[in-house]
């Protein structure tokens, strides 16, 4: 009887599992999770986003954007098994918890809508499941607000999908009302009950015609990849109901399909359906194992999924384990180092972290205090160091900020606060840029560092400003001179002099800076020469335009010393005296770095893409499909920095949240005119 449990053929996978929630932005993930948790019995009652009591998003953060910022764990038993959900953020600003996640998990739950707008980023989630050989159930969630019947949503789908959706049930009408649902596999009519399980009622009429014609689509499917299966529909055999639950769980795990599913997560309907595909249908932990291309031994193995550094409790590393057992006091190593020696071991309940036994197989848990470990580790108890199962490395990054301490005196404690915040999200990153004397982070979009920037001042208690990085200006000369620079002081005793006749020059584009030493007859002493290029470099530290000066050569051609006064610091001054005098004879040009900038996004925004390109100054170098993404396009181009500063919200706001882009230098090119006008006297002013 297939998945009631009853049946002779049933294999059931031992072993706690672990399945990942994902989807695009606001589709329900963290309904469903509370859905599933309630109807578990993990809680009394189901919480709402909107009220702010769920289990998943209970970070402030979280709560006060009403959507997920980070990954959240919840496990509860159904049926006597052990399950962890993990409800990952929709958000393309987020989706690295989500990356660091899946290879570990034994299959994902698809949340979605019948929301055309949303496809695209329904293909981002899709592919990422794809390139992971991820199993993965589609739940097509809000089904009583859809417009569309279910067979138009899945002709909708399906072109995000490079795998056959395969739609395991079909919705009774009650009117436009949805009212219950035909399971296909079950051959069985059930009507909703409100935040209770659905009753079975009697097929007739129409909607057994119905659910015969989806029936037969649902086999013809699977019967593409099983021949026996093929003979009995063609030879019009009723297949066992046995035979056709082997095949969904066959196909399941060997990635050949996609189930749908259908459902409302706020009012749990749906959702025990969900979970019993899960029990009867889902890999489980060995079979992950061998995904991974790992063999699991009796030493304790694991993945660290996530890193969350707790008030009381300290750095906790939420892990899969996948071989062995793990309890306080085990000795983790990565293929590195030593992760570090567990310190208690925690069932994670969304932001609680409670204290438990030994960790088995399959099991995902929080081990406290592995100070070494980072999210994305193998971890190994073996006397080897493990070798690494996986490696998720972050999207580039397209946004940046520049953050300081509100008080001086927390600067200390902020360099600690940015080591357990890119600890928590790896797909930030932290440069300090010495040049500028600022601190500046990167980040995957807007609401991302605004997030980052909110754990800074409430998570970690110090208070930060934030504002746009430095643009990277330079400056260079049009016209060459010859100048003196000369420094005398006399104030009793030995004085200072030196005395330097310098040539400058302009040079080609990129060419850096070049000295050269032309002195003739001592006129200058040798030991006092690098003291003058250390001088002019002192100079083109800060161009009479207010910015360093590239692309520049100076030669020292002439001078003169006094054998007492004379001095390596007499010289130094000198040869700045001499360049800083120069430099605004030189007819000094400003320069801005020009980037290539490559932007992906789905093909109906490519107009939009060059219009915004176009009013940022942006040269197009042209646009193709791009490779591997049906539906998508590629759009390259040259800019200015100080254009794509934030120039992702932009590319955001008219691909629904899916675009992006990469950029690297290219070149610096002359600016002039009112905008560079504008960046000289930004300067002078802010000096």
């Amino acid at each position: 009887m297939g998945q009631d449990g009853t049946g002779p053929n049933v294999i059931k996978n031992k072993g706690p599992r672990c399945i990942a929630l994902v989807g695009p932005f606001q589709s329900g993930k963290t309904t469903l999770l509370e859905a599933i948790l309630a109807r578990t019995g993990a809680v009394q009652r189901q919480g709402t986003v909107d009220a702010g009591t769920t289990v998943g998003d209970a970070s402030k953060e979280a709560r006060q954007h009403k959507m997920s910022v980070e990954a959240s764990v919840a496990t509860t038993t159904f049926m006597g098994d052990s399950y962890t959900f993990i409800d990952c953020p929709g958000s393309i600003e987020f989706i690295h918890d989500m990356r660091a996640v899946l290879p570990a998990v034994d299959a994902a739950v698809v949340v979605c809508e019948a929301d055309e707008k949303k496809v695209p980023q329904l293909q981002l989630i899709l592919r990422e499941l794809e390139d992971h050989n991820i199993p993965h159930f589609l739940f097509l969630n809000k089904i009583d607000k859809a417009d569309k019947r279910v067979r138009e949503t899945l002709e909708l789908l399906q072109p995000a999908s490079r795998v056959p959706l395969l739609l395991r049930q079909i919705p009774i009408w009650n009117g436009d009302l949805i009212a219950g649902f035909v399971d296909l596999a079950l051959e069985r009519a059930h009507v909703y009950k409100e935040q209770a399980a659905s009753e079975v009622i009697e097929l007739k009429g129409e909607d057994l015609d119905r659910e015969k014609e989806a029936r037969f689509t649902m086999l013809e499917t699977l019967a593409d990849h099983d021949d026996e299966l093929m003979e009995q529909l063609l030879e019009d055999i009723q297949p066992p109901r046995d035979k056709v639950f082997d095949d969904l769980a066959k196909e399941l795990r060997d990635r050949l399909v996609v189930p749908v599913l259908l459902g409302v997560a706020t009012r749990s309907n749906g959702v025990l359906r969900l979970l019993k595909a899960l029990r009867h249908e889902a890999p489980g932990v060995a079979e992950t194992v061998a995904r991974l291309g790992a063999k699991a031994g009796n030493d304790p193995l694991a993945l660290v999924l996530k890193t969350f550094h707790t008030t009381h409790g300290g750095k906790m590393s939420v892990a899969r384990l996948l071989a062995g057992q793990a309890g306080d006091g085990t000795t983790f190593n990565t293929p590195e180092a030593e992760a570090g020696r567990v310190s208690g071991v925690f069932k994670v309940m969304g932001q609680h972290f409670d204290k438990r036994g030994q960790a088995l197989a399959g099991e995902t848990v929080a081990f406290g205090k592995l100070d070494h470990a980072k999210t994305g580790d193998t971890l190994s108890a073996g006397k080897q160091a493990p070798k690494a199962l996986t490696e998720v490395k972050p999207y580039a990054p397209v946004l940046a900020l520049a953050v300081q301490a509100k008080e001086r005196k927390d600067d200390v404690k902020l360099g600690a606060a940015f080591t357990k915040l890119t600890e928590e999200d790896p797909s930030l990153s932290v440069v300090h840029n010495a040049e500028n004397h600022e601190v500046v982070i990167w980040g995957q979009g807007e609401m991302h560092l605004r997030v980052a920037a909110e754990r800074l001042s409430d998570r970690y208690a110090v208070p930060v400003s934030t504002r746009p990085p430095t643009v990277g200006y330079r400056e260079t000369i049009r016209k060459p001179v010859t100048v003196r620079g000369r420094h005398k002081k006399q104030s009793g005793g030995h004085g200072q002099f030196g005395d330097t006749m310098l040539e400058i020059k302009p040079l080609p584009r990129g060419s850096g800076f070049k000295f050269e030493d032309k002195i003739t007859g001592g006129v200058v002493p040798r030991n006092y020469i690098p003291a003058v290029e250390e001088g002019v470099l002192d100079g083109l530290k800060h161009g009479p335009l207010g910015f360093p000066v590239v692309d520049i050569a100076v030669a020292l051609i002439d001078g003169s010393y006094h054998t007492v006064d004379s001095s390596d610091m007499a010289f130094r001054i000198a040869g700045r005296i001499g360049i800083v005098e120069g430099l605004p004879q030189c007819q000094p040009v400003l320069l801005e770095p020009i980037y290539l900038v490559e932007i992906v996004c789905p093909t109906d925004a490519t107009a939009k893409m060059n219009a915004i390109l176009a009013g940022r100054r942006g040269h197009i170098l042209g646009f193709d499909t791009r490779e591997g993404w049906p539906g998508w396009d590629t759009v390259r181009a040259q800019m200015a920095e100080a254009e794509i500063g934030d120039l992702i919200i932009e590319v955001r706001s008219a691909t629904a949240g899916v675009g992006s882009f990469a950029f690297k230098f290219d070149h610096m090119a002359e600016l002039t005119g009112r905008t560079a006008d504008q960046i000289i006297a930004a300067r002078r002013a802010a000096e």
